[in-house]
Parts: structure tokens; sequence; C-alpha cells
């Protein structure tokens, strides 16, 4: 599953209504925000985007659980390719009702929600004989991780000063809680690296004890004392904050006054081309594949030839962090669309190297070289989908849209991806069951087109 980006809509200068029905992106493709300068300690801001993060972490730990223990729980409770695979994909179903959670219950509330669900899967996971225990278990750490990818990074954006990035943190956690899961997996039980999706889920808990709720949801409903009160804790005691106090305030009110828009409204003939770039792009996205091989990673190494994924596993789960960091980086020097073209053409050359050399052993050609080049193309489509193909089209999404369509189209962004995700991750095992080099070309021909 890839991980999503989400930026604060609301945090930048009022313009007046006529501006904000506009993208907040000026001439160079930057956001139009003026950065402000708080007095005080940022301290808070770091301790509150610590504890959430270890969403981040969980949020990896969940979708890098299933890759090094296929074989394990297949043979332990005698589970089918279909069986196994369903709960593999039923993580994916989790973000369809997050966005009402968090608006809701707000911020703090509803990532305490999002860890008493992990913890009832995971509890499920280790406990189960069968796999309708199982199932169940996968599906509410799913649905947990689903309100966390939604809520967390908006927390984080809207905690932070202007003057302070703090979102990419997120998906750096997110992938090294995925290579952490990856990397245990390799040495302890299933049930055993079950219990330790408990962590994160613990640390936020106890977390969310000591840091504010998000100003800015305080704000929007009403609860004006909590509000000046969260935001002094943010800024730091002898902070003038009411600048920003009233700037926020301006914000809401001019967001409420701007139409709400629907589905249908996206189809009108001035948004149907950023409509089509996000869709288009989400489903390039998800049709590489990246879920099927992230998932069953294991297996897919042991069907290149080794005698054990184990190896193939270590060095994706070690891949991962250093190239993600890269892709941080690279992200505002190099331009979106720059780097989109680079991270998915190497996802080509990794898919199309893979397929042939799948190709290669079907046809019993260079047996001795099958193993470990089918692996380094698995790795090479690892590396250069970390370095962002995974978070640009979200952050493209971002800011393309004006403010006034934003949530209907992340709507539609986010179902086409996770149905996406759910298609691929489901459908993987029969298909390389079926076919190893086609697999691995279909993505391919994607990524080309």
């Amino acid at each position: 599953m890839a991980i999503t980006e989400h930026k604060d809509i609301e945090k930048g200068d009022n313009k007046g209504l006529e501006d904000l029905v506009e993208p907040l992106i000026d001439e160079d493709g930057s956001k139009d925000c003026k950065e402000t300068d708080h007095n005080g300690s940022i301290s808070m801001v770091l301790l509150s985007t610590a504890v959430a993060v270890c969403r981040s972490l969980e949020f990896g730990s969940c979708v890098g659980y299933s890759a090094p223990v296929q074989s394990d729980i297949s043979i332990d409770l005698n589970l089918s390719v279909a069986e196994f695979s369903l709960f593999g994909s039923i993580v994916t179903i989790g973000a369809i009702t997050s966005g009402r959670i968090a608006d809701t219950i707000g911020r703090k509330g509803a990532m305490a929600l999002s860890a008493v669900f992990c913890i009832a899967g995971w509890l499920a996971i280790f406990s189960s004989m069968g796999s309708l225990l199982l199932d169940s278990g996968r599906f509410f750490t799913g649905y947990g991780i689903g309100i966390f990818s939604f809520v967390v990074p908006i927390y984080i954006a809207e905690i932070a000063p202007k003057n302070l990035r703090l979102t990419t943190l997120n998906q750096l956690m997110s992938v090294t809680g995925s290579s952490i899961s990856f990397l245990l997996g390799t040495v302890v039980s299933w049930r055993t690296l079950a219990l330790t999706g408990l962590v994160p889920c613990i640390l936020l808990l106890v977390g969310l004890l000591f840091i504010p709720e998000s100003p800015r949801w305080l704000a929007k409903v009403g609860r004006e004392a909590e509000f000046e009160r969260s935001l002094r804790k943010l800024r730091g005691a002898k902070a003038d904050i009411f600048a920003e106090a009233d700037e926020i305030h301006e914000t809401i009110l001019t967001l409420q006054s701007l139409p709400r828009a629907r589905l249908l409204d996206l189809f009108n003939a001035k948004y149907i081309k950023p409509v089509m770039i996000a869709v288009g792009l989400m489903v390039c996205q998800q049709s590489g594949g990246i879920n099927g091989i992230g998932f069953y990673a294991s297996e897919t190494f042991q069907t290149a030839g080794l005698s054990s994924g184990k190896a193939g596993t270590i060095a994706y789960a070690l891949i991962q962090i250093p190239v993600t960091m890269i892709g941080v980086v690279l992200m505002d020097k190099s331009g979106r669309r720059a780097l989109l073209m680079v991270s998915s053409s190497g996802t080509f050359l990794g898919c199309f190297l893979a397929g042939t050399l799948f190709f290669f052993k079907g046809q019993a050609i260079f047996l001795e070289w099958v193993p470990l080049l089918a692996v380094s193309g698995v790795l090479v489509f690892i590396a250069l989908f970390s370095i962002r193909m995974g978070a640009v089209p979200w952050l493209i999404m971002s800011e393309i849209f004006p403010l006034h369509i934003k949530g209907a189209a992340g709507s539609l962004a986010v179902l086409v991806n996770w149905f996406g995700a759910w298609t691929v991750s489901y459908s993987f095992n029969f298909l390389i069951n079926w076919s190893p080099a086609g697999t691995f070309s279909s993505p391919s021909l994607w990524f080309s087109g």
C-alpha cells in the first residue's frame, strides 16, 4: 500500500474568497504561505509529532507483516493461496470513514480509536487458530491504520508553525516500521511478530495523555477556551499567539463560506483535467504492483529460486530507508514531474528485469543467474518506487485542485487508490503462481506508458 502524504489545506495566507477557490500554488509551484516566526519553545510541537509518528511505525508494521510470515502462517494454519491472499489484502479497506471520524471526535480521539482497533487486531492475529479470527484481526488492523493514514499527517500539519516542515517525517517512519517488521519477521515467529505490532500503539496511547489537541480542529468546532490553551501550549508560554489565532479563525470562516462540492461536480469541464491527472496517477501507482510485491516479498524471492526468502527480505528491508531519505531530499529540489519520471522509469526497469529473468527460468536458461538477477530486479523496483513514486501522486493531487473541491477530489482519489491496492494485493499470489514472468511484465507496460 502506498503511503499517503496529506497537505494542510487550511494553512496559508488568507487572500479572500476569490483567491481561495484557486489552488494555493505560486508561480514556482510552491505553496503560497508566509512564514511566521514564533517566540517560545517548539519542544511541544516536536513531542506531539514524535507521539503522532508512532502511528507511522504502526502503519509500517501492519503493511510489512504479511511478507516475512506467509510461509509459516500458511503451514501452521493450513491456509490455501486464496485464504492467505484474502488475509493479506483485507488490510487495504480501512480509509473509507477516516475523514468523518477525525472531524467528529477530533484528531487525538481518532488516533486513540485507531490504536484500540489495531491492538484488538494484533491480539486476534496472535491468538488465531484458523482463518476467521486471522482475517478479523487483519481487518481491524487495516481499519485502524486507515484512520491513522488520514488523521496523523493532518494533525502534524495543523500543529506545526509554518516555517517548520515535519510532514516528510511521517513517510520516513512508515518505511522504517515496514523495514523493522521485515527484519523481525526473519528471526521471530509470526505470533511473536504480531505482538511487536502492539508496541507503537501503546506508545501512542500513553503519549496522547501529554500532547494537546489540534488547535485548528478546536477552533472549527467552537471550543474557544481549549483552542487558546492548545495554541499557547504549542507555541510557548511567552509567545504572542493572537495574530495566529485570528488567522486561524479567518481561514476557517472563509473555508466554511466556500460551496461544498459533490463528487458529480468533479466532472465539470473546468475540473476534468486535474481529475484525470489525479485518478490516472493513482491507477498507475497501484497498477505497478507495489502492494503485491511488498505484501508477499518473501514468497516472491523463493519463487525466483532462493532457497529461503529471508535473505531477499532482509535486503528489501535495508534498502527502503536510505532511498526514502534520498527521495525526501530530492522532493523540492528536483520538482514533482522530474522525480516522478525518474522513479517510474526505474520501476519499469526493475519489473522488466525481473520479468525477463523469470521468463529465462521458465525456459531453463541461465538458471545459475536467475535467482540473483530476478531478486535484483525486485530490489531495483522497490528502491526506485521508494524514491517518490509512492508519495508524489498524493502531493500532486494536493496541489492541483481548488480548495472548495479538494475534499471531494481527495475522496475520489482515496477510493481509486485503495480499491487498486486491494485488487493488486488479492490477485498477486494467483498471478505469480500462474506466470511469474507475466506478473512482472504487466506493471512494466503500465510504467512505460
